[in-house]
């Protein structure tokens, strides 16, 4: 059986091709950094983790807790999947999850930045409280609350920047031979 290169065109291609899906990525990364935080079709799915987080640290019965849980649970679920994905040396996998937790730094940063504005449609209106507002007021930090958004925001970046270079994190990487049976 012939592979369908020689091993010539193994070794050189070695070079270029865990880089083509970095490649790819690029656009939606750079849509991602100068959208800034406006919406994104998966945010449905960011607002629902972000939520039920606050059920989930509910039970602690602490308030600043039930307000944090929120953005510790929509931050934690995408690097839950970085990390079990680099474990297990899927490189593509990771490049998406890397992405996935950069989107959601990114749409934290704008939630911080609006903590004393609090111009952010909130679900249930004005009948609860911005998580933010809340948090940044009880550490005596609400008067920067710009800063710290762009905190997350760089946060965001780098997860960014990571997913892009994870070829170089991300070495022995498998990938599969095209064999015509020739």
């Amino acid at each position: 059986m012939k592979a369908l290169y020689n091993k010539e065109q193994q070794t050189s291609g070695k070079n270029y091709l865990p880089w083509i899906f970095s490649v790819l990525l690029l656009p939606l990364i750079i849509y991602l950094v100068f959208n800034e935080g406006k919406f994104f079709i998966v945010d449905y799915v960011n607002l629902l983790i972000h939520e039920g987080g606050h059920g989930i640290f509910s039970i602690f019965g602490i308030k600043y807790l039930h307000a944090l849980g929120g953005t510790i649970t929509q931050l934690l679920i995408p690097t839950m999947f970085v990390v079990f994905y680099f474990l297990k040396k899927k490189r593509i996998t990771t490049q998406i999850f890397l992405i996935w937790l950069g989107q959601n730094f990114i749409n934290v940063s704008v939630y911080v930045a609006d903590a004393r504005a609090q111009k952010l449609p909130l679900l249930g209106g004005n009948k609860v409280y911005h998580d933010w507002n809340y948090l940044l007021g009880e550490i005596g930090l609400l008067e920067y609350d710009n800063i710290v958004g762009q905190v997350f925001y760089f946060l965001g970046i780098a997860a960014f920047v990571i997913s892009l270079l994870i070829p170089i994190i991300i070495r022995d990487y498998k990938t599969a031979k095209i064999d015509l049976g020739l």
